[in-house]
């Protein structure tokens, strides 16, 4: 069932609505009409960030329907699914509802629908499963057992770094044994282990009629490569071809597109080179830069536009990719006015970087700015962890993008395994993790079961006749029974959830009998998700390949603060932004060590300052913690002293500023500030007369006061600057003195 993401607008009776054309000759600015107009050749968009690129291409799809290319006709390939739904939907109503008859996903969407139809041809039933990681893992596991690899050898890589290799020599499209080379150099001499894995993998796969996200575009690709008929029968299907995001493509989806278009040439790629930050996904730069190479004759049109920003924060995202040695060129300009230089502040620590950020998101939302619109980005998930302290501490509510999705919890992949059965009776994957569920069941029980009605037609009917053993037989029975009764025809995804609960309740309390209050939440929350599907397929197709993320609607609609990586970042943005950790080591990475890595975390921080409309904040420290927790020169990233001094101002002198340098034009003629001891947030009752105690005073065996853990005893000096402490209430932490506001109790 297709959700709507937008409330439709009754249809206007007394006259028919103006043309996309006609419309477009107004909405649409010089380089975005010649991008919709041009409806024959391969067209290269080259978009910068806020130009309107979702809005070109909902433009283009109404108009070649306009032209009178069949909706059928059309191909529409985004990376969300989300994306493709919602520029159908806004083509529909610039026309009429016939664009919705545009085949529009994302690549590995497309593909799952054309292989329930293709897939024969490969040696694959229409019925097969897609598998997720923490599925392929397991298979992984069940081949180095099989094969005897690993065993107890520590160093062989474990099942996650397995699957790890196989994916990025698909996505990468490199050998086995080349990847290792280049990237896990420490696995070379599991190198011939690792090939007799992929090979047992691929064959594992085949023979239980699964799929994991990555054969969907290989074999998209091969049933194109290696089926004429299959390629000429797409090829004349689909006339036109669209891809938005085109900088994130691997060599793999390159090549699905060049093999779509190869009878006609008619495919329009958006993109922005200066976007392309995932190449640990597979991502290939190399794609849109060698786009015109692949496609002769191509047309190349820049959007510069941008719609979203102040011209002072453009001049400065301007000059960070100016500096990239391979770029397609351009220069952002907007007719927004106003708006102030971004602040570039160097903080004395990660400490005092933590407090300056937080104060001046408490100034800014005291002033009358919502929290859900600034945003902390990050070059890295634990550089935000001093920051995440202190706004705990300032009461500021705030979200970190990430954590599991709900088709990656242990419980809800319980149920979901029931109806992948019901869905692919040969899938033994699923099966395996239903019959260890079974009380008395282990390992090998479940592999005998397995290997016995393996070849059957109907698995299910086979367990039936299977003898089971008397500790385990009523078990088995009850298993059987309920997926007997959610396969009836008439059963409803309503009514399928609360028959497996029924059955999975009192195994479910077994399993996780730790926390089942707390993850029967997840539980109900998939039930809500499975209520909204009218078929098993579908909800089953969406739960793989683009599954709800768990706690994504916040029952309290609370406004909160975003602290986000990057890379979870592109596509968003807010009113302010700050991008902190901007120092040398950090920013870039000291892992980029050659050029085309360096050059990617160009463009990381050219995305990150791109998502800021109105303020953009650019924090350093001047010293930064080492792993041993001894402090080490930081200092400005690269990156920042390549800026011209005149595009960025130091920070407002406030009363509560740290002593810092501010990097910037004004920063000699700055005055040096300093921040007074925080306000306590001792419960009531609870006060101090001395303040925070110095490092140098707090020795072995003291007794020291918490704001929160309370009362508690040193137990061990880790370092000049850290502590080990009891608390009587929360247990033993660690705790570093520059942060910890320790007090001594006399």
């Amino acid at each position: 069932m297709q959700p709507t993401l937008f409330p439709m607008e009754p249809k206007p009776k007394p006259q028919p609505a103006p043309s996309a054309s006609q419309i477009s000759r107004k909405a649409l600015n010089e380089a975005q009409y010649e991008a919709v107009t041009t409806v024959s050749g391969p067209v290269l968009v080259i978009a910068g960030a806020g130009s309107g690129k979702t809005r070109t291409l909902v433009y283009r799809l109404a108009h070649l329907v306009e032209q009178g290319v069949p909706p059928e006709q059309i191909l529409l390939l985004t990376f969300t699914r989300k994306a493709a739904q919602e520029m159908l939907h806004r083509a529909s109503m610039l026309l009429d509802d016939s664009c919705r008859r545009v085949m529009g996903g994302t690549f590995h969407a497309t593909a799952n629908l054309l292989l329930r139809r293709y897939c024969r041809h490969l040696g694959y039933e229409s019925n097969f499963t897609i598998i997720d990681q923490s599925d392929a893992e397991g298979i992984v596991n069940l081949l180095k057992s099989s094969l005897n690899l690993g065993g107890e050898n520590k160093r062989f890589p474990s099942k996650r770094v397995v699957i790890s290799i196989l994916s990025k020599s698909v996505n990468k499209g490199m050998g086995i044994e080349e990847l290792v080379e280049a990237e896990y150099g420490h696995f070379h001499d599991f190198a011939d282990d690792l090939q007799t894995i992929a090979l047992h993998y691929k064959r594992f796969k085949l023979e239980h009629s699964l799929m994991d996200y990555d054969d969907l575009l290989v074999n998209w690709r091969r049933v194109l490569e290696e089926f004429p008929e299959v390629h000429a029968e797409l090829a004349n299907r689909f006339s036109h071809i669209m891809v938005d995001e085109y900088q994130d493509t691997n060599p793999i989806q390159a090549g699905i597109v060049r093999l779509m278009a190869a009878k006609h040439n008619n495919v329009m790629v958006v993109g922005d080179d200066s976007q392309s930050i995932y190449s640990f996904r597979g991502a290939d730069f190399r794609n849109i830069m060698e786009f015109p190479s692949l496609f002769p004759d191509t047309r190349l049109i820049r959007l510069e536009e941008n719609y979203r920003s102040t011209q002072k924060i453009l001049d400065l995202t301007n000059a960070i990719i100016e500096k990239a040695q391979e770029k397609y060129t351009k220069t952002l300009f907007t007719n927004i006015t106003g708006g102030e230089k971004p602040v570039v502040y160097g903080a004395r620590d990660e400490a005092t970087q933590a407090r300056y950020v937080a104060e001046k998101i408490v100034a800014l939302r005291n002033a009358g700015e919502p929290l859900d619109e600034m945003a902390v980005l990050f070059r890295s998930g634990f550089h935000s962890y001093k920051l995440e302290l202190e706004l705990t501490h300032r009461q500021v509510e705030f979200e970190k993008r990430g954590g599991l999705k709900l088709n990656e919890l242990a419980h809800n992949k319980d149920v979901i395994s029931y109806l992948r059965v019901v869905a692919n009776p040969h899938d033994h994957l699923s099966w395996n993790r239903l019959l260890l569920q079974l009380d008395k069941v282990g390992p090998k029980t479940a592999q005998n079961i397995l290997s016995r009605v393996k070849s059957a037609e109907d698995p299910l009917a086979a367990l039936k006749e299977y003898p089971a053993g008397k500790t385990w037989k009523e078990g088995l029975a009850d298993l059987l029974e309920m997926l007997e009764s959610i396969r009836q025809q008439g059963m409803s995804m309503g009514q399928m959830f609360e028959r497996i609960m029924d059955y999975y309740e009192p195994i479910f309390e077994r399993l996780y009998h730790d926390d089942y209050p707390r993850r029967r939440r997840d539980l109900d929350e998939l039930g809500r998700v499975m209520g909204g599907y009218v078929e098993l397929q579908s909800f089953l197709d969406d739960a793989s390949l683009d599954p709800p993320q768990a706690g994504a609607v916040e029952e309290d609609g609370g406004k909160r603060l975003v602290l986000s990586t990057i890379h979870s970042a592109k596509g968003l943005e807010w009113d302010t932004v700050f991008i902190i950790n901007l120092a040398e080591g950090r920013f870039p990475s000291a892992q980029a060590v050659l050029p085309a890595h360096k050059e990617e975390e160009r463009r990381l921080l050219y995305v990150a300052a791109t998502r800021a409309r109105k303020q953009l904040y650019l924090v350093y420290p001047q010293e930064v913690m080492s792993y041993d927790s001894s402090s080490a020169a930081g200092g400005p990233s690269p990156f920042l002293q390549e800026l011209p001094h005149a595009l960025t101002q130091a920070p407002v002198a406030t009363a509560w500023q740290h002593q810092s340098v501010a990097y910037g034009a004004e920063q000699e003629e700055r005055p040096d500030y300093s921040i007074p001891p925080l306000r306590s947030s001792y419960p009531p009752g609870l006060s101090s007369s001395a303040g925070v105690a110095p490092a140098q005073k707090i020795k072995l065996g003291n007794r020291v006061r918490h704001p929160f853990f309370g009362e508690g005893v040193v137990e061990k000096v880790v370092s000049p600057k850290s502590l080990e402490v009891l608390f009587a209430r929360h247990g033993r932490k660690t705790l570093h003195l520059d942060y910890a506001k320790l007090e001594l109790v006399e």
